[in-house]
């Protein structure tokens, strides 16, 4: 504790937050206010960005201890919603940027060349953290993500010793989640257990059965109401393929077709049961804090989507389709990010397995989940 009397302006440091806004300049008063506007606006979501990654690493070495407690999910649902707040007030600030009129920004923009909101660190650091693959990163041209935020001739920059150093700094936030849900009891089994690979083969077609079975009735609803034959077949079709598909995705059928080994497959199969039994039995009581992780990953997730939708829209209103500052396609880069960089993939796919609560499976073992009175014994997540 400091003994000391503190005032406000000394404690956050206020008059040198308020000295960093001048740009390229020496003296902010030869600056217009619309380039004041754009570089306060940036230092903001670098706030935002320093906040996000302190809440992300929280909850990633929570989930990547051997043993996850119950009462340690509450903070971590906390500290993943707080993460979709903060991008939500990241999205809100595209409505400021697009104050500037096109003119305004071209008056400046020139300033930046080759610099590119593309070199923020701290957002790459984000993706890093949060799980995205180099593969799965869209290229700006010849160049890669890292090559991009070293200095111009070549040597490294803070930028790219901060994303070395965040690379290294493992596992990311989706492998300590899968793995978390790896170690999932599934009808009261975990991994381990004898017959455990049995118990979740169990699961997994006594589940599909009862998919099949669902979409066998809906695809009777749907073609009762079809206008042609062809339009019955047609959405007999639909459904059959859709129950099927559901199978095979439990199954992890596409790892090993993508030349996974048998132990990746049977991983992958387990996580993907877990993620399926939670969201299906999320009224057991110790499936609750379970169940709000997972909605609290999805929130966030759909929260950096539109994040980056926001972007997009924004940069196509101020400066239409132009070539980035950076060397980039503009908005079709960002737009194509906003598609494709998704991370929680089996999160979001398991909203297409689930069926309605009535036609589940009879759950085997409800008492390990606290389902019936006493207190049983908390399996070990």
């Amino acid at each position: 504790m400091n003994d000391q009397p503190t005032t406000y302006w000394g404690y956050a440091k206020i008059e040198e937050l308020l000295d960093l806004q001048h740009g390229l300049s020496t003296d902010e008063k030869t600056l217009a206010n619309e380039e004041v506007l754009f570089i306060t606006i940036h230092q903001i979501d670098e706030l935002w960005f320093k906040l996000i990654l302190r809440e992300l690493v929280t909850a990633r070495d929570l989930f990547a201890a051997p043993v996850v407690p119950d009462d340690a999910m509450g903070e971590a649902v906390r500290g993943l919603t707080r993460v979709t707040e903060i991008l939500g007030h990241l999205s809100s600030h595209f409505a400021l940027m697009e104050t500037l009129t096109t003119r305004d920004y071209l008056a400046f923009r020139g300033k930046l060349y080759p610099a590119s909101g593309f070199q923020s660190a701290q957002l790459r650091e984000v993706e890093i953290l949060l799980g995205l693959e180099m593969k799965d990163r869209i290229s700006l041209g010849s160049e890669t993500y890292l090559q991009a935020l070293l200095n111009h001739d070549g040597s490294e920059s803070p930028a790219s010793l901060r994303v070395r150093a965040r690379l290294e700094d493992t596992p990311t936030l989706l492998a300590a989640v899968t793995g978390w849900l790896h170690r999932t009891p599934i009808e009261g089994s975990s991994p381990g257990d004898p017959g455990d690979a049995e118990i979740v083969l169990d699961f997994i077609d006594r589940y599909s059965r009862a998919s099949e079975a669902e979409a066998h009735s809906l695809g009777q609803r749907a073609a009762s109401f079809a206008l042609t034959e062809a339009d019955k077949v047609r959405l007999g079709e639909r459904y059959t393929k859709e129950a099927a598909g559901a199978r095979r995705h439990l199954m992890a059928d596409d790892v090993e077709e993508a030349g996974g080994d048998t132990e990746r497959r049977d991983y992958t199969r387990r996580v993907r049961a877990a993620l399926l039994f939670i969201e299906s039995y999320r009224e057991l009581p110790l499936l609750t804090w379970p169940r709000a992780i997972l909605d609290a990953i999805v929130a966030l997730e759909q929260a950096f989507v539109i994040f980056r939708q926001r972007h997009a829209r924004m940069v196509e209103r101020v400066i239409g389709n132009r070539t980035g500052t950076g060397g980039s396609a503009g908005v079709a880069y960002l737009d194509k990010t906003a598609l494709e960089y998704r991370i929680f993939r089996d999160i979001w796919a398991t909203r297409t397995l689930l069926i309605r609560k009535d036609a589940q499976p009879d759950l085997k073992n409800a008492a390990s989940y606290g389902f019936k009175a006493g207190t049983p014994d908390t399996p070990d997540r």
